[in-house]
């Protein structure tokens, strides 16, 4: 391989010469994976990077420019806060997202990306109504349920505060 190409030859003829007389040579025999189907997706040409990706633990969104991670995490903020308990991590959520979306519009790079920040009060009003739905379907109204912790003597004491 150390050889030079011969300059009446094309670079196919003399790869296809080299890679021919390495075979004969037996130059590819007993290398790990012969013999073997080529694994599915290795013919995408980014299927490295995938694997790394993969490998790593890492999302493809790292590798998306900053305006389209932020206009993602601005679409998915319902999906990101519904499991949360407290509207003040929700709060605290919707602010860190605007800060970021505020330091990038004050100097933009990458892709533009119409992108504004959210309405705080207004993610949290729609945090409360989920929650309150959820809650209404989970909870069975009963006569038992809708006595008054001072109707219902003889009840522990944590039992009366977190209405169990």
């Amino acid at each position: 391989m150390t050889e030079r190409k011969p300059p009446d030859l094309t670079f196919e003829s003399w790869i296809d010469k080299q890679v021919r007389e390495s075979t004969e040579r037996g130059e590819f025999d007993n290398l790990p994976g012969a013999g073997q189907p080529i694994p599915p997706g290795a013919a995408d040409d980014d299927w490295w990077l995938r694997n790394y990706l993969q490998r790593e633990g890492v999302r493809g969104d790292a590798l998306l420019p900053e305006s389209i991670v932020l206009r993602r995490e601005r679409e998915r903020i319902q999906d990101t806060v519904r499991d949360m308990w407290f509207e003040r991590e929700v709060r605290d959520t919707v602010t860190d997202l605007n800060d970021r979306i505020v330091r990038w519009l004050r100097m933009p790079h990458g892709p533009f990306v119409p992108i504004g920040p959210l309405q705080t009060d207004e993610v949290v009003a729609t945090w409360r109504a989920e929650r309150d739905a959820a809650r209404a379907a989970r909870t069975p109204v009963t006569p038992e349920h809708t006595l008054t912790t001072e109707a219902r003597p003889g009840r522990p004491w944590w039992r009366r505060l977190f209405g169990g």
